[in-house]
């Protein structure tokens, strides 16, 4: 087996995998959009209200109200790249967070108000400064509340895997030793001892049960690949597709031990690591 480049099937699973989540992601995005909208439209008059004897749909504002929210959504969304690849991928803080929201309601700021004054201007009629500023904030709230349900789960996600100087404190008898998350290449069972394997390659054991250890640590960084070990996202090396479904799992060089330098993943725990591997 070739270890130093993925192999075809491991992109091919991989891609497919990205794709898909990708697809998912986009349509909860945009059940967001359509619930944010129907719920604004419904509020905005008493006529709108589902009960009343003069209901109507109201089609004419959810229509120009999805409308706004995608271009929201576009406005926010290469800022929201913008950020992970600047700030979010190092550290979440609550500082980079509050300037995230800022710039999207800046860069709305920017595009509402000449947006607004071109379409007085068009309808014939006049700008007055306090409706501006009035339907300014409005906006500004709406989009705010918005732009937070759209990312709320992609900012917890990056702050999850953002954690990476996180430590454990290995027991071992009467010995403890910190350990970041860094330091660990996996954690295996063996004969019913457990051992914390570094990335210099030295093991160490602990009085831990994997499934202690497995509800102690970061799962965005750690993978309980099967009953025996627990990996860390770097020590993978290399995926292969194999029979019935399930993968193979090459690991890193610094693992020495054969019975663990390459694992099965079951068909049933596949699409659970892809989606963690990516």
């Amino acid at each position: 087996m070739n270890t130093t480049q993925p192999t075809k099937n491991t992109i091919k699973i991989i891609s497919d995998t990205f794709i898909s989540s990708s697809r998912w992601r986009w349509f909860k995005k945009g059940v967001v959009l359509i619930v944010f909208s129907l719920i604004i439209n419904h509020l905005a008059s008493r006529d709108s209200f589902p009960g009343s004897e003069s209901y109507r749909f109201p089609i004419e504002g959810f229509l120009s109200s999805i409308a706004l929210c995608i271009l929201i959504g576009i406005v926010a969304d290469l800022n929201f790249k913008f950020y992970k690849k600047k700030y979010f991928y190092k550290k979440v803080e609550i500082v980079t967070v509050i300037w995230f929201m800022t710039s999207n309601l800046l860069y709305i700021t920017i595009i509402y108000i000449p947006v607004n004054i071109i379409l007085n201007i068009i309808a014939g009629g006049q700008t007055e400064f306090y409706y501006l500023l009035i339907g300014l904030l409005i906006t500004l709230l709406l989009c705010f509340i918005l732009i937070g349900l759209l990312y709320v789960q992609d900012i917890y996600n990056l702050y999850k895997l953002s954690i990476k100087e996180a430590e454990i404190t290995i027991e071992s008898g009467a010995k403890m030793t910190k350990l970041t998350y860094e330091d660990i290449a996996c954690f295996y069972s063996e004969n019913k001892i457990v051992y914390t394997i570094r990335k210099d390659g030295t093991a160490i054991t602990t009085d831990f049960t994997l499934n202690e250890l497995e509800e102690k640590i970061n799962d965005q960084l750690f993978f309980r690949a099967n009953r025996q070990i627990i990996i860390h996202k770097d020590t993978v090396d290399q995926i292969e597709k194999i029979e019935n479904g399930k993968l193979c799992i090459q690991l890193k060089d610094f693992i020495k031990n054969d019975t663990i330098t390459k694992i099965n993943i079951s068909r049933y725990k596949r699409k659970d690591f892809l989606n963690w591997f990516q």
